[in-house]
């Protein structure tokens, strides 16, 4: 039976599916494909990785420059890689910071309130062109639209976060700004 392995360690072996990487590389590769929805700091690769060799299911090779060290999945890793996908999603835990402060509004400086509002506004809308422009590349190259469901939830959600901003009552909005 594969060893089973948490979902950052399941995104970690996926990654290396395509040949080895170093710890800096996979937390780049995570932050670039999957860090608009699953979080992985660079502790936790290098924690992850740590655990996954001591499994048996990446080996370290041979330490290069700055210290950098490649990590190879091997065939245990492709077996939990494999029994990682093969198990039922675990339901998605949302946690959004502004929303729990919205929770408590009442206690909020309005202008503090409407300057921190506009700032995650531009952030969504900031996040929606750039996930907009990796679309049209990955379309560009002829990537099938399957192999990017992710980016295209990323899409909907990101307009969807942009039309509950500009649903925000009138005394919410920053002062001047009538396109939300």
């Amino acid at each position: 039976m594969p060893e089973a392995v948490n979902a950052t360690a399941g995104a970690l072996l996926g990654f290396l599916r395509q040949g080895p990487l170093t710890g800096y590389q996979l937390a780049a590769q995570a932050q670039e494909r999957i860090g608009g929805y699953w979080t992985v700091t660079r502790s936790q690769v290098y924690r992850e990785l740590a655990t996954m060799a001591d499994k048996g299911l990446v080996r370290r090779g041979p330490t290069g420059a700055r210290e950098s060290q490649p990590y190879a999945l091997t065939r245990a890793g492709h077996a939990a890689f494999a029994g990682w996908l093969a198990r039922e999603p675990e339901p998605e835990n949302l946690r959004i910071p502004l929303l729990l402060r919205l929770a408590f509004i009442d206690a909020l400086d309005r202008d503090q309130l409407r300057t921190v509002l506009a700032r995650h506004r531009e952030e969504h809308a900031a996040r929606l062109t750039a996930y907009e422009q990796r679309a049209s590349a990955l379309a560009d190259a002829g990537v099938p639209e399957e192999q990017w469901l992710p980016l295209r939830f990323g899409i909907r959600y990101e307009r969807a976060a942009l039309g509950w901003f500009g649903e925000l009552p009138e005394d919410l909005r920053p002062r001047g700004d009538d396109t939300q």
